[in-house]
């Protein structure tokens, strides 16, 4: 380290040195302030977090742990792991807690914090334990994996595995550049082979994408494939099998091949070879998303990636490159892209930033170098700004208002903001790193307690699933929806509740009667249907918003219909 960079860090933060004595018990403390907000106070979302969860709700309460069902049919676009861990979850609570949509998040908390441990560990290998714990808590406050953490879906689990399994292949690529990097126990390379089988049955063939990538771009780079033997690929295929195949074999029986033909002959393919489901995006969608997913880690990002590349020479380096590039020009060329898809990056990258905020990447530096740093303050001013304006904008547009408390933690956040740039001009990066995660941390509690609760108007099923209860009797048969068939109000409503189409729900409820709840673009043909069952009906309330997933305004209105068992009126009588 150069006398210049060494007084850059000279001024360590305090609570940084004596953190780094316990690192679990900071990251954990991370999480809790910046993760356990979100987790409680948002409510069920569209549209995977609720398909998710209520798949997991109908595995736990029927006790199939093989096939995978939701409302009446199935799901097979993704593989078992995250419903197990989710029925897991939902059965440890027990019946009074299966409705709570928390209960299927704890997987994605618990994956988080394993991600941020896993990170910790990986770095530790070439790194102080400071730098290690700084490299950990900058992706453990960044708006992806925050938001990751918070919802039940797959990806932070999927990231601990792929962290796992590039740890031990990062160790193999160490011990066989630099004779100072002692070789990894066989345990510790079946271990992460054991990650390789646990994210396949997570998220199927993503981290086996992200891996073949990394040592592609290496072996290519290196011009060298052999360091490859060191991770025992033999034994290690045969545990990562083994963890598979089971239920690989079982789901493939139980469904007839319906579970590939679908997961992989439609979901991933589609996925790869176009923009899925309105998904679609050109290259570089990744790199502008990036200032505000990777926030507030991107107040090091430019300078960091631009000194591991001068020093692409060095290993360690040179791996945390190719796992960061090559992963990511994977994704940016996968046509069909989500802002999640980039996740597993981010380890990689968070290690950098955290490499060159102690020092270690710059003893080749240059004058030209405040300009990066210029950059990187600017890049992270940005998000602040439009994480700000977020805040106060998003309650007006969608059924909240604007308050002291709100205007206060917007404030407080942006002025944390402004200190963490301060500092990074200054090269006071400890100082800086805290401040950027100070404002992260800030800018969540507001959105967690300040924002979302206000935002009524989003939040349509919960609204809709009250309107339900509040007129719902004992005796009534379970409840039909039709036209609004949001996933979030499935899990709302209960795993009995019946989705039909218009006509559909208006021959069901004049059979048996009871609640129908109907779109506003569908009552016209609901009530035309039941008007020739002669069936009663009698609307109880409705509740309008707008509906995040297709981006368009709902109107959804509660029936209840009195049971005619007579058949259609037909002309004439």
């Amino acid at each position: 380290m150069t006398e210049g960079a060494a007084q850059a860090t000279g001024s360590a933060a305090p609570w940084l040195e004596r953190a780094a004595r316990r690192p679990v018990l900071a990251l954990l403390l991370l999480a809790m302030f910046a993760w356990l907000p979100g987790l409680s106070t948002l409510p069920p979302l569209d549209r995977d977090e609720s398909r998710f969860a209520e798949a997991s709700r109908q595995m736990a309460e029927t006790g199939n742990y093989i096939d995978i069902r939701f409302a009446g049919g199935t799901r097979y676009n993704k593989p078992i792991g995250i419903y197990w861990l989710q029925a897991a979850a939902a059965t440890l609570a027990g019946p009074a807690l299966r409705s709570r949509i928390s209960v299927y998040r704890v997987p994605s908390l618990l994956g988080g914090i394993l991600s941020l441990i896993l990170t910790y560990e990986c770095a530790r290998v070439f790194a102080s334990r400071k730098t290690a714990l700084m490299a950990a808590a900058l992706l453990g406050s960044t708006l992806l994996l925050t938001a990751e953490s918070d919802i039940a879906t797959t990806d932070a689990a999927l990231l601990s595995a792929i962290v796992a399994a590039q740890a031990m292949m990062m160790r193999v690529y160490l011990a066989a550049r630099d004779a100072r990097y002692g070789n990894p126990r066989l345990a510790a390379i079946l271990a992460g082979w054991a990650a390789l089988g646990i994210g396949v049955l997570l998220k199927g063939p993503i981290i086996l994408a992200v891996l073949a990538a990394t040592a592609l771009a290496l072996s290519l780079w290196d011009r060298d494939w052999r360091w490859l033997r060191g991770t025992r690929p033999l034994p290690g295929l045969v545990l990562a099998a083994a963890i598979v195949a089971p239920w690989a074999i079982a789901i493939g029986l139980a469904s007839h091949g319906a579970f590939y033909q679908q997961s992989l002959g439609h979901d991933f393919a589609a996925k790869i070879l176009g923009g899925e489901e309105s998904h679609g995006a050109p290259p570089g969608y990744y790199l502008v998303l990036a200032s505000f997913t990777f926030w507030p880690a991107t107040v090091f990002l430019i300078p960091a990636v631009g000194s591991a590349i001068v020093r692409r020479g060095d290993p360690v380096n040179r791996y945390l490159l190719a796992w960061s590039g090559a992963a990511w020009l994977m994704f940016e060329l996968v046509p069909t892209k989500l802002p999640h898809y980039i996740l597993p990056v981010y380890p990689a990258l968070a290690i950098l930033c955290a490499l060159w905020g102690a020092g270690s990447n710059r003893e080749l530096e240059t004058r030209r170098t405040p300009v990066l740093h210029y950059a990187a303050g600017a890049q992270f001013g940005l998000a602040a700004l439009t994480l700000a304006a977020a805040s106060l904008f998003l309650p007006l547009r969608f059924g909240g208002a604007i308050n002291w408390p709100l205007i206060a933690g917007t404030v407080l956040a942006l002025v944390a903001s402004c200190a963490a740039i301060v500092f990074l001009i200054r090269r006071r990066v400890d100082s800086a790193a805290t401040s950027a995660i100070a404002s992260a941390v800030a800018f969540y509690l507001l959105l967690a307690f300040a924002v979302a609760p206000q935002l009524h108007d989003m939040w349509i099923s919960p609204r809709a699933a009250k309107l339900v209860a509040d007129n719902r009797r004992p005796d009534d048969p379970p409840p039909v929806v039709a036209g609004y068939v949001e996933p979030s109000l499935v899990f709302a409503l209960g795993s009995d509740t019946r989705i039909e189409s218009a006509d559909g729900a208006a021959g069901v409820v004049a059979a048996h009667g009871g609640l129908a709840l109907v779109d506003g673009r569908a009552e016209p043909i609901f009530l035309h249907e039941l008007s020739s069952f002669h069936a009663a009906d009698r609307q109880l309330g409705q509740v309008s918003g707008f509906d995040y997933s297709n981006g368009r305004k709902e109107r959804v209105i509660l029936y209840r219909v009195t049971s005619s068992l007579r058949t259609p009126a037909t002309p004439g009588n």
